[in-house]
C-alpha cells in the first residue's frame, strides 16, 4: 500500500510548474487586453493542475503495465515500484481527469462551449501519451504535443475563457512557456535516455542521442528569453520576465557538462522553477502592460 508520500510523489510535483505557468500567462495577456476575469482564471488553474496529475498517474499506469519503469533513474513510479497496484493508479488517473473534466465545464458554462471541445482534446491528448494502442511518447511526439497544449492551447485558452476572443499576443505569449515546458520534458527524458533506447521507447532525447540532446535543451532555456525580447518590442513591460534568465544557467551547467541519472533530477527541479518565474514575471509585465 501506497504512502501518502508516495502517491503526492507520484503526482509529481516538480512537473506542476508546466500547468501553472501558462495559465499565468494567459491571465496576464487578459489583463493586457483589459479583460481579467478572476473566476475564469481560477477555474482554468484548476483544470490545468488536475490534467497534469492525471496524465502523471496515467503515465505512471500505462508505463507500469508496459513494463518500462522496471529499471528507472528517476523518481519513484507507483506501479513500476510495486507500491500501488495498477488498478489504484489508474483511479487516481480518473479521478483527476474527472476533477479537471467538472472544472473544465464549469469554465465552459461562464465563457464559451467551445471549451468543452478543447477539453476533450486536452485529456485525450494526457492519456494517448503513454496510453492507448500507439502511445505518442513512444514514437518521439511528446515535445510537439507538450508544446501545443502547455503553450499554445493553455495560454491561448486561458486568456479566451476570460476575454472571449482570440488575440495575436496570446499566440506569442504561449512561445516561451511552451518551449520551457518542452524543456522539462527534455531534460526528463535526458535523464532515462538509456533506459528508455533499452526498451524500445523512442523519444527525441533518444533519437537525438545523449550529446545532441544536451544541446537541444540548452537551446530549449535560450530560445524562450529571445521570444520574450520580441514580445518586448511591443510590450516593454514584459521584459521583466528577463529575469528570470539567470536562473537558467545552473541547470543548463549540469546538463552540458554530462550530468547523468539523479543529477539531472535537480536539473529537472531547477527547470521547472525557471518555468514558474518565468510565467510569474511575463504575467505581471503583461498584466502592467494593459
Amino acid at each position: 500500500m501506497a504512502t501518502p508520500a508516495q502517491w503526492v510523489e507520484g503526482a509529481r510535483p516538480r512537473t506542476l510548474p508546466a500547468a501553472l505557468a501558462p495559465v499565468l500567462v494567459g491571465s496576464g495577456v487578459a489583463g493586457a487586453l483589459d479583460e481579467f476575469r478572476a473566476g475564469p482564471a481560477l477555474l482554468a488553474l484548476v483544470v490545468a493542475l488536475a490534467l497534469q496529475v492525471a496524465v502523471n498517474y496515467a503515465n505512471d499506469y500505462s508505463d507500469g503495465k508496459r513494463g518500462t519503469d522496471a529499471e528507472r533513474v528517476g523518481p519513484m513510479r507507483l506501479v513500476g515500484s510495486g507500491a500501488a497496484t495498477p488498478r489504484q493508479v489508474l483511479v487516481a488517473a480518473l479521478l483527476s481527469f474527472a476533477v479537471a473534466g467538472v472544472a473544465g465545464l464549469a469554465l465552459a458554462a461562464v465563457s464559451s462551449w467551445w471549451l468543452v471541445a478543447v477539453g476533450a482534446a486536452c485529456i485525450a491528448a494526457a492519456w494517448t501519451y503513454t496510453g492507448g494502442p500507439i502511445p505518442y511518447g513512444y514514437r518521439a511526439l511528446g515535445e510537439v504535443f507538450v508544446f501545443v497544449f502547455f503553450g499554445l492551447v493553455a495560454v491561448v485558452g486561458t486568456t479566451f475563457g476570460q476575454t472571449r476572443s482570440v488575440d495575436g499576443l496570446a499566440f506569442a505569449a504561449a512561445v516561451p512557456i511552451g518551449l520551457l515546458s518542452v524543456a522539462l520534458l527534455m531534460v526528463n527524458n535526458l535523464r532515462d535516455v538509456h533506459g528508455d533506447a533499452a526498451v524500445g521507447k523512442r523519444t527525441v532525447a533518444v533519437l537525438l542521442g545523449e550529446a545532441r540532446s544536451r544541446y537541444a535543451y540548452a537551446g530549449l532555456m535560450v530560445v524562450p528569453f529571445l521570444a520574450v525580447v520580441l514580445i518586448g518590442l511591443a510590450r516593454p513591460w514584459a521584459l521583466l520576465a528577463l529575469l528570470a534568465a539567470p536562473l537558467a544557467v545552473p541547470p543548463v551547467r549540469t546538463v552540458l557538462r554530462g550530468g547523468r541519472g539523479p543529477v539531472l533530477i535537480g536539473a529537472l527541479r531547477a527547470t521547472g522553477l525557471v518555468t514558474l518565474v518565468t510565467g510569474i514575471l511575463l504575467a505581471t509585465g503583461l498584466a502592467l502592460s494593459s
